[in-house]
């Protein structure tokens, strides 16, 4: 026999931990691979948990109600694998074998990480030899994130060797940074980022600590005097998540805002005439399709802008992915599903999904794929009344547009003639935030140009 470790797994980019809600198995319960086997709740996503595989529920570790870290061991399965290698007798500490197998909803499979251990365990049992017998604790360190290891992997480290500050010894990044800069002993680290790096202390009252890329910062906060009839209200678990998002977008990224003004009347004379067409199959035809259209034809033009920045170097994504963020309990929280390869979608597919989604949002009924991936945002700012907004950049992308509203205004048209007239026309800003530190003024101004001239001369193939 041998048993596999149940993850806490991480439902979102941003998302560190996750709270047990519900246990839908119990122990001595047997389980079928991909059967859900328990639920949770983030700020973003509740979600149920498929087994990574086979067997009977041995323990649970993690009860219901419970707030852990994501890859937090949460249950232990009892599989038959690996009984024909398990001649010797078990080991009294209650030490359990490892397996290869990959769980589905894990982001990092539970054992992916012992591959050369079951390689090990394979020559034994050919006779070949004896594999080293690691305690639990050594497992779970060895188990690193894909980043850990590769960072290990070209400064040639051997985790075994680094002492870990993760649950159960578990080597983080920050770990492995340090002990690679102790055994070096350099005068002067790159990037400057990881000298700030604070240490990981208990915070302290007055403190906030917010993580950046793996790091951690300790913000003092003012204080704030409570007096006779004031209302105190406790921050739920999303609004937490995203006050320490923002922070860190913040933190890493050197935002710079520009604003554009667009005529939409075109685009609200294509709305008029397509609604019916649309309505007829079931879809609410909005802006928002027309403005997703834009941005992507601006995107495959200047494909900087559907990006990220790793370290030094520009990573521009292949795909086009939109974030859309919805806003959910009345208001009070915020969401941004991701509309999965944009730029093969016509107006319809793109009204169809982005539609979907917000739904699916407001009803808490997303999963962890449907916040992942994206590669650009949209907000809008304009549905309650705006004019124009700044938004704060959604790490890791480097740039988000904020629309305004689309309201009737006077401006200076031209006739035929070249005589200038003041006209009535469906007018609207749009705000991006970039960042600066890889795009530049002229490049965000050429973006949003490309994004006015598709919206000012919307194209019937595009439809």
């Amino acid at each position: 026999m041998s048993k596999v470790d149940v993850i806490m797994p991480q439902m979102g980019e941003s998302i560190a931990e996750g709270t047990l809600t519900k246990w839908l198995k119990q122990p001595g319960d047997e389980v079928e691979r991909d059967e859900d086997l328990f639920e949770i709740s983030t700020d973003k996503v509740d979600a149920d948990i498929p087994a990574p595989e086979s067997g009977v529920l041995d323990e649970i570790l993690v009860e219901e109600g419970e707030t852990v870290e994501v890859d937090t061991v949460v249950a232990r399965i009892e599989t038959e694998a690996g009984a024909a290698e398990a001649e010797e007798p078990e080991p009294s500490d209650g030490e359990e074998e490892e397996t290869a197998e990959e769980p589905e909803a894990a982001e990092e499979p539970a054992g992916a990480a012992e591959e050369e251990g079951d390689a090990a365990e394979t020559e034994t049992a050919a006779g070949e030899e004896e594999p080293e017998v690691l305690s639990r604790e050594e497992r779970l360190q060895t188990r690193s994130t894909p980043l850990v290891r590769k960072i290990a992997a070209e400064h040639d480290v051997d985790i075994a060797e680094v002492e870990g500050s993760g649950i159960a010894g578990r080597v983080t990044r920050d770990d492995i940074m340090a002990y690679i800069e102790e055994r070096e002993e350099a005068p002067a680290r790159e990037p400057a980022a990881e000298e700030e790096r604070p240490a990981a202390e208990p915070v302290e009252p007055g403190k906030m600590r917010v993580p950046i890329h793996g790091a951690t910062l300790d913000i003092d906060l003012p204080d704030v005097p409570i007096r006779e009839g004031d209302e105190v209200e406790e921050m739920s678990r999303g609004r937490i998540r995203t006050m320490e998002h923002m922070l860190m977008s913040k933190r890493v990224s050197a935002h710079v805002t520009t604003v554009t003004e667009i005529d939409f009347e075109r685009v609200v004379r294509l709305r008029k005439k397509l609604k019916p067409e649309f309505a007829e199959r079931g879809v609410k035809l909005t802006y928002g399709p027309f403005i997703m259209k834009a941005v992507v034809e601006a995107l495959k033009e200047y494909p900087r802008l559907n990006a990220s920045v790793d370290g030094t170097r520009i990573v521009k994504h292949r795909d086009i992915n939109l974030g859309i963020a919805v806003a959910i309990n009345d208001g009070q929280d915020l969401v941004v599903p991701v509309l999965k390869n944009a730029d093969r979608l016509s107006l319809m597919g793109l009204a169809q999904e982005a539609n979907e989604l917000a739904e699916k949002a407001r009803n808490r009924d997303l999963d962890f794929d449907d916040i992942q991936g994206g590669t650009f945002t949209i907000t809008n700012v304009g549905v309650f009344g705006n004019l124009f907004g700044t938004p704060i950049i959604n790490q890791p992308q480097v740039a988000i547009l904020g629309t305004g509203v689309i309201e009737k205004r006077p401006i200076v048209t031209q006739d035929d003639m070249g005589n200038d007239t003041v006209s009535i026309r469906h007018m609207s800003y749009f705000g991006m935030s970039y960042d600066h530190r890889i795009v530049d003024g002229a490049l965000a101004a050429f973006f949003l140009n490309k994004v006015t001239d598709v919206l000012e001369n919307f194209p019937e193939d595009a439809i």
